[in-house]
């Protein structure tokens, strides 16, 4: 064989190779890393205008249908929708690399305590409207454990990690505890992409790795019912709701009844997380600000809001489980405290008592009658005793 035929031999060869090579590797999987991080998120239900975009029901449907989380009315189509699944908390941070978050205005509840360092942190609950985007999503604390056991059989809890030191304030043991491991605990360590997904530019500036993770409501929801047989039942039947104790709601009194002004001001750790809500009386909402300026919804680009802003005071403490520098935290929620819920410009002082982790927490005013809200979303201030809160 002469040396032309081996060269045009070597060369067919080659070019097998390469064809079989590129052939293999195009219909691989793109990695996490090079995924697009704008995949279209698809419902029987509702409409996405865009890319990871909450879902959208019909504006026209008459409002019928109350969400029992904040009472508010809905369309029977987004009824429909919010009754094929369960209630989901999710840890969203407050550090400033963080903001503006993702998500939060989207939730029914929100709860925000103290996480280390003086940081706030915020646990939002989603069940009868879709947020699309959320996140930063952070770690597990145990008392958050404690809010979203309020939330009926086998709430959905979403983090990335958790406080992990044996002790008192091991979030990731008490969910195995629980019995929540594998089934209603959504952690991303244990799920992973695509799921959650990092998003290195969303901030639209640099910021650390840690604030950076992101998922899709929808998503967890799907992933929820397709991999651990929770929608509105779990796999033998037994509906969320079954001991859930939902709270009671009022109408918003008209704006002839309204106060012409109210502020709270909540100084939290220091001027970067102290928080002002301010009071209008057009729509009877209070509205957010967060280290001295306007804290936006990075999804609406609009202010966040509440219709009740509940302050409650209660123990807190370090767990003294060897973390460094003690930082580790146990709020004392299960008991009872003062509290002061805001509503309609107006403010009720009471009492808040929770008789278990899985209780709900009860608001009554000076007179032990049970505290009605106004419909709307709840927002809860969870603040050590003795800490200042001025009102205006």
């Amino acid at each position: 064989m002469n040396k032309k035929v081996l060269i045009l031999l070597s060369l067919i060869v080659f070019l097998l190779s390469a064809g079989v090579s590129y052939v293999a590797f195009a219909k691989q999987p793109v990695s996490p890393a090079q995924q697009p991080t704008t995949t279209a998120v698809s419902s029987k239900l509702g409409k996405v205008t865009n890319n990871y975009q909450a879902l959208e029901f019909n504006p026209n449907a008459p409002k019928t249908e109350a969400c029992p989380l904040t009472g508010v009315k809905y369309g029977s189509d987004q009824a429909t929708w919010w009754r094929a699944h369960r209630p989901m908390g999710i840890m969203i941070e407050n550090s400033l690399p963080a903001r503006p978050q993702s998500g939060i205005n989207a939730a029914d509840v929100t709860y925000e305590a103290y996480a280390e360092g003086g940081i706030t942190r915020t646990m939002n609950v989603y069940y009868c409207q879709d947020a699309g985007i959320v996140g930063p999503v952070r770690s597990a604390r145990t008392y958050f454990l404690d809010w979203i056991s309020e939330y009926g059989n086998n709430p959905l809890y979403v983090h990335v990690g958790g406080a992990n030191t044996p002790g008192p304030a091991n979030a990731l043991g008490q969910i195995v505890q629980y019995g929540w491991n594998q089934l209603n605990d959504l952690n991303q360590f244990s799920i992973g992409y695509p799921i959650f997904y990092r998003d290195m530019n969303r901030q639209g500036h640099e910021v650390a790795t840690e604030h950076t993770m992101y998922s899709v409501t929808s998503k967890l929801w799907n992933f929820a019912a397709q991999s651990r047989g929770l929608t509105n039942v779990d796999k033998n039947g037994v509906s969320w709701d079954t001991t859930f104790v939902p709270y009671t709601f009022t109408a918003t009194p008209p704006v002839s009844e309204r106060p012409s002004s109210q502020i709270i001001s909540i100084p939290w750790s220091g001027p970067d997380y102290a928080v002002k809500w301010t009071y209008n009386p057009q729509n009877d909402l209070y509205y957010r600000d967060n280290g001295r300026v306007k804290h936006i919804d990075r999804n609406t680009h609009k202010q966040l809001t509440a219709s009740d802003v509940i302050v409650l005071f209660m123990t807190v403490r370090r767990a003294n489980d060897g973390y460094p520098n003690n930082e580790h935290l146990l709020y004392g929620d299960i008991g009872s405290g003062k509290a002061i819920v805001f509503e309609n410009g107006k403010e009720i002082r009471g009492t808040w008592s929770k008789a278990s982790r899985t209780a709900r927490t009860i608001l009554t005013d000076s007179n032990g009658n049970e505290i009605t809200f106004t419909v709307g979303k709840q927002w809860f201030e969870m603040l050590p005793i003795g800490s200042e809160v001025l009102v205006q």
